[in-house]
């Protein structure tokens, strides 16, 4: 099923509904909520998904866990998605906050099959085969942290989401505790109390997760520049120790 709404069928009485859907370049979703939880894979481009709680980068070939109710916005970065839309009791193992997660070869298969079924598929026949393997890849499936925790209150969730859309080397301590009017030491403990990290630790990975988006289109060279490392095995070096891989396994 291709780009239709969710609305239309989530009345069917199927486990499982996979939709996929073209967005137009730099796409913002909106902020909702599904009854059922979802997978949201990237099948081209780059996803920013954000709720309440924090903000998480989907690279292509890579898909996010978006647990049912929770309300979430998604910033479609060149992306063409196949989701599957899961009853909460066909996934009680599913992960309470959003989580990204490695999409393996035989999983990607999995949600193009999954993505080409009709509205009315047989859940007892090969296309609920199709499904139900699916679902079980997802439960083996790796998570991989590509994600900053989003303070809820002000004026710490507006520094950082700031920050997310234009990361700067040259923001410091400082210069967030004057724009919030406090002693640097009153807000290293506020910050850390709000998200478990330290002000700079958090800037310095959400610099990171900025880089995914840049290597769609750009060299390693060009990205550690362009966020301003002093040299690109710096930024490699950093990217890996952060992300687990180097940066060249996302251009």
């Amino acid at each position: 099923m291709h780009n239709v709404s969710l609305d239309a069928l989530d009345h069917l009485p199927v486990d499982v509904l996979p939709i996929g859907t073209d967005y137009p370049p730099d796409f913002l979703l909106a902020r909702h909520a599904h009854r059922r939880a979802q997978l949201l894979y990237g099948a081209s481009g780059v996803m920013q998904v954000e709720t309440d709680d924090g903000s998480w980068t989907v690279p292509t070939n890579r898909g996010v866990l978006v647990p049912p109710q929770v309300g979430h916005e998604v910033r479609m970065l060149g992306v063409s998605t196949w989701s599957l839309y899961i009853e909460p009791a066909a996934a009680r193992w599913w992960p309470t906050t959003c989580t990204v997660i490695e999409v393996a070869p035989l999983l990607r298969e999995l949600l193009r099959a999954a993505n080409d079924l009709e509205a009315d598929y047989d859940p007892t026949g090969r296309d609920g085969a199709v499904v139900d393997l699916a679902l079980e890849e997802l439960r083996r499936a790796n998570p991989l942290p590509l994600a900053v925790a989003l303070p809820r209150h002000e004026p710490f969730r507006s520094l950082c989401r700031a920050y997310l859309a234009e990361p700067d080397l040259a923001v410091t301590n400082a210069t967030w505790a004057r724009a919030a009017a406090m002693s640097e030491r009153s807000f290293d403990r506020r910050f850390r109390d709000a998200t478990g990290t330290s002000p700079a630790g958090w800037r310095a990975r959400a610099r990171l997760l900025a880089a995914l988006p840049l290597l769609r289109s750009r060299s390693v060279t060009e990205v550690a520049s362009r966020l301003g490392y002093a040299s690109p095995s710096a930024f490699t070096a950093a990217f890996t120790r952060a992300l687990g891989v180097p940066p060249s396994r996302f251009t």
